[in-house]
This record gives C-alpha cells, sequence and structure tokens, in this order.
C-alpha cells in the first residue's frame, strides 16, 4: 500500500488551491487526512471563514472513514436520513454530506486518505481536490 507522505499531502493542497484560483473561487480551506483520518496537512487561504476548517474536515472525515465520497454521503442521506442523522450524532458531527469530500486511492485502488475543501458551493470545493489528487498522482475517488 502507497503511504500518503507529507510531500504528497502538501502537493494535493498546492493543485487543489491552483485549480481555485485558475477558476476564481472563493477562498477556500483544504485539509488532508490520512488512511485513520487523522490531519496530515491543511491550508487555509487568505478571506476563508474559520468554520470552513471544521466543515473541510467533515467532509473528508466522513468520506475516509465510510469509504465513499462526501458526495456518495449525500445521496445516502437522501435514501436513509435517519440512518445519515445517527451516523453524524455517533461520529460527534465530524460528517458532512455534501460534495467536497474525496478520497485518496493509491495504483492499487487503495484508500490512503482522504481531501476535504470548503469555501465555494460544494460541487468547486469537490473540483478542486479532484484537480490536487490528480495533480499529486493518484487517483480522485468521488
Amino acid at each position: 500500500m502507497t503511504v500518503l507522505t507529507l510531500k504528497k499531502a502538501n502537493q494535493i493542497i498546492h493543485g487543489a488551491l491552483t485549480k481555485a484560483r485558475q477558476l476564481n473561487l472563493a477562498p477556500l480551506t483544504v485539509v488532508v487526512l490520512d488512511e485513520n483520518g487523522f490531519l496530515k496537512a491543511m491550508q487555509r487561504e487568505d478571506g476563508s471563514a474559520i468554520l470552513k476548517q471544521d466543515i473541510a474536515i467533515a467532509k473528508a472525515w466522513g468520506a475516509v472513514n465510510m469509504g465513499m465520497s462526501s458526495r456518495s454521503l449525500g445521496v445516502v442521506a437522501e435514501q436513509r436520513p435517519a440512518f445519515m442523522n445517527a451516523l453524524v450524532d455517533i461520529a460527534k458531527g465530524k460528517v458532512m454530506p455534501v460534495p467536497g469530500g474525496v478520497l485518496i486511492r493509491d495504483d492499487d485502488n487503495l484508500i490512503i486518505g482522504s481531501v476535504g475543501i470548503s469555501g465555494d458551493v460544494s460541487d468547486q470545493d469537490e473540483r478542486s481536490a479532484v484537480a490536487g489528487i490528480k495533480e499529486a498522482g493518484f487517483i480522485a475517488g468521488i
């Protein structure tokens, strides 16, 4: 299994923020978590509200711990709201079932971490995460 290094985590953040600036998005907060859901790296652009950090972490944490993107968790929330409400309670609020939390997969398709982004609309957050993951040479699990 590939290990998500700090160097690669920072490369993901750089790629995500580069894409965000190309798209002229609102200021973003980007977090990268390892395969266990622990913070590997984070950056908050100037002007990104402090609450965006918690949102980005919840998007990434839910994704890596449930083994599916936060977009997919949103589908689960629509189909099974009682389950999602219970999951959010069990996770002590560290699950955000909207786009912006993307799995990081290696060449063997193993989950090696996740990216969570908050700051713009969720679809654009996700788009930036995917760009960062690809720039670092990994596979984005959306």
